[in-house]
Parts: C-alpha cells; structure tokens; sequence
C-alpha cells in the first residue's frame, strides 16, 4: 500500500475532471470543490475527483482563475524535488537537439510552457544568452532552484552560456497576483555579461537581439522554418512583407534571390531596426522599409498599377480573447481580402495567424471567404504550423496557436 501524500488535496467537479484525463492541465476556479487543508500560493496540491480518484499534483494559486496547473499525473513523482525538474530539463533540452540538430538548437525555444511540463514558464535561447518569462506563481517560487540547475545542464553538455535574463514584464503576471520586472537572474557566483542585446545567425541572416527593450523575449523564433519556405518561392519576384516587425521574412526573401522587397511595419522602432538588418546583411540594395499602418497601405496600393507579385501577411495577434474573436476575424479577412485584389493571377500570398483563439477552422473559413470576395481561386502550396521547438501537446489547445498556409492565387 502506498504511503500518503504530503500535499492538501483539492476536490475537483467532473467536468474538471475530464479536462484532466483529457490531457489538459489545468484546474479553473469555478471546478473546485474543496481543499482539505489551508495552502500557501504558488505550493504544491494533490488534485482528486469526488470519488476521491488521484489525478496529478501541481501548483495552487487562489489569486489565478487558473486555481491549480498540474505538472505530474504519476502518482510516483516528487515535484517538490531537485530530482524531478532536473530530469524534466533534460528531456526538454533532448528533445530540442533532436528536432532542431546541433545549429538551429544554439537559437530555439527551450522551454514552452505547458507543452514541456513547466507551466507558465518560457525561456528561449540565443546562442550565450536564455531569456525566460514566468507567468505563474509557482515558477516564480521555483525558479531560484530551477534556473541554475538549467544553466549547469547547458554548460555541462557543452553550451556556452554567460547569463540568464528574465522578461517579466508581462501584464498577465499581475492576474497571478506577481508584479512585472526584468533583469538579470542572479546566477550564483556569477557576474551578469553587462550587454542586454546579442547577436545571432539564423536561416544565414544575422540579427542583433535586443532582449531587454524587444517584443516579449526579443524575437519571434516561431517561424524560423516558415521564413525558409518563403525564401524558396521569392527568386525574381516583387515582395511585400506586411507587419514586418524587424524585418525577418523580408530579409529571407531578399536572401532568396527577390527582385525588389519592401517591408512594411506601424512602429519606426521596428522598420529602424529592419533597415539595420537589411544593410549588416548586405541586403539594402534589394530592400525597402517603410513605416506605415498596413490596414491603410494596401487600399492605396489598390489604386495604384500592380507591383507586387508576392505578399507575406504576419500580424501580430488580433484576439487574446474569446471575447475579440469576431473582431479579430474582421481584420484577419480585410488585409487578406486587399492583397489577394492586389495578386496577379499567379502571384503567391503567404498568410498566417498567431493567436490560438483564431482555431484553424476559423481562419480556413475566413480565407475561403476572403477569397470569393475578391473574386480569385486559391491553390494551396503549404500548410504549416509553428516551428518544432514550440511543440503542441495534444490536448491542450493553447500550445497548438500558429496557422500559416502559402498560396497561389490563380
């Protein structure tokens, strides 16, 4: 006979319970039932269904609408050990160089969240340098212990890693009852590198990252291999690379042989550092960046004679919510519906979606009527999901949140 457990136990409903055995990770409040004992935030609890049925351990917060994650269903684990997280490190950082190989691994998501089993935890790394970001309690209270066990795995295997950076500058930190931050974790006995910016090669472009003042860690690993596939297709063809933040897709097509591309983004910040990016690559010659809003460009484009035989569309996320979905679909269809008006018959459009709210089904359907209001057929050439160090783990819905299909229009 087993011996008992030593954390409090929540009493879940069933439909909590079902989520569960589902395959997703998390405990809402408005599932629990009861806790047996009084428990700190960000502690260790069992969860149970009503019959009392063990189903998995994880981190208690009364301040979240998610009230429990569960990190282990084998009844057999320790969370509260070194031991535990140690292995778990280990199987995310195998895991990454077995699917990304020896180069692509030196500048890839290290650990995504749920999907490796750290709940609300995401560290990315370039090269020398990981940037992490917590986003539940228990992370937080775990991450003095975690952080240096991660960076003995990397150095120990032969990485050369100098610093840990956090971005906890999040507004979802808040709704854990945590305040935002950034900064330097203090690894023991270590001096933090004094730059907060690095450079990187990926795809064969060089890029400086700047992890302190960048969009969440300070570059979108996410379409690493999406980048490539655009490449492909852009030899001797006219590029416009809508949302183009620091230029990552444009630089690829210019790379892959483009006749002329121009990238396109609200923030001057960002169309700045894509001109940086385009001159350190040798690129400028064949690439124009303009700050514009592209929900107003590509109306004027329209009037003028077609020029372009290639668009990327790469938004940020329309939705966060399940609230804004409809809003959302709104833009997703009038920026799609302007550059298939703008394609040749011929040309390609490369289009995506980065919120999981915006389901696949949803963002198919709007492509379909994008494109009968513009009058045009479209022949998919790809259809492709986030990069593979983002895995998505069945069952749970929000690690499987990038859509991005290539077509032609004919």
């Amino acid at each position: 006979m087993k011996a008992a457990r030593p954390y409090p136990r929540i009493t879940i409903t069933p439909k909590g319970e079902r989520a569960l055995t589902g395959g997703h990770p998390w405990v809402y409040e408005g599932e629990v039932l009861e806790l047996s004992d009084p428990v700190e935030d960000g502690a260790l609890v069992d969860v149970v269904s009503r019959k009392g049925s063990w189903l998995g351990c994880g981190f208690y917060n009364s301040a979240s609408k998610i009230r429990v994650r569960v990190v282990t269903r084998n009844a057999n684990d320790d969370p509260s050990g070194d031991a535990f997280w140690a292995r778990r490190l280990r199987y995310a950082w195998g895991y990454r160089k077995a699917v990304m190989g020896e180069t692509d691994s030196r500048c890839c998501r290290l650990i995504f969240g749920e999907a490796d089993g750290f709940p609300g935890l995401t560290v990315d790394r370039f090269e020398s340098v990981l940037v992490a970001q917590v986003l539940s309690l228990g992370m937080e209270r775990l991450k003095a212990r975690l952080f240096p066990l991660l960076a003995d795995m990397l150095r120990q295997d032969g990485q050369d890693i100098r610093g840990i950076y956090e971005r906890n500058d999040a507004a979802l930190r808040e709704r854990e009852g945590m305040t935002q931050s950034k900064g330097w974790f203090p690894l023991p006995g270590e001096t933090p590198p004094e730059r907060t910016d690095v450079d990187i090669t990926e795809n064969g472009i060089v890029y400086t990252v700047d992890f302190e003042n960048g969009q969440k860690t300070g570059f979108f690993l996410d379409q690493k291999y999406n980048r490539l596939a655009v490449a492909k297709l852009a030899r001797g063809r006219t590029v416009l690379d809508c949302f183009t933040h620091t230029g990552s897709f444009a630089l690829n097509a210019a790379k892959g042989g483009a006749k002329r591309v121009t990238a396109v983004d609200v923030s001057e910040f960002a169309v700045q550092c894509a001109v940086e990016n385009a001159r350190r690559n040798g690129l400028d010659g064949v690439m124009d960046c303009v700050c514009a809003n592209v929900f107003d460009l590509l109306p004027q484009l329209a009037e003028q004679p077609r020029t372009y035989d290639f668009i990327i569309l790469d938004p940020p996320a329309f939705t966060k919510s399940r609230k804004t979905i409809h809003n959302a679909m709104t833009g997703y269809k009038e920026i799609n519906y302007r550059a298939m008006k703008l394609l040749p018959r011929g040309g390609y459009l490369a289009t995506c979606s980065c919120s999981h709210f915006a389901s696949e089904e949803l963002f198919v359907k709007m492509l379909r009527d994008a494109a009968r209001d513009a009058g045009v057929q479209l022949r998919q050439i790809e259809a492709r999901q986030q990069c593979a160090d983002h895995p998505i783990l069945w069952g749970v819905e929000e690690t499987n949140y990038l859509k991005f299909f290539i077509f032609q229009v004919v």
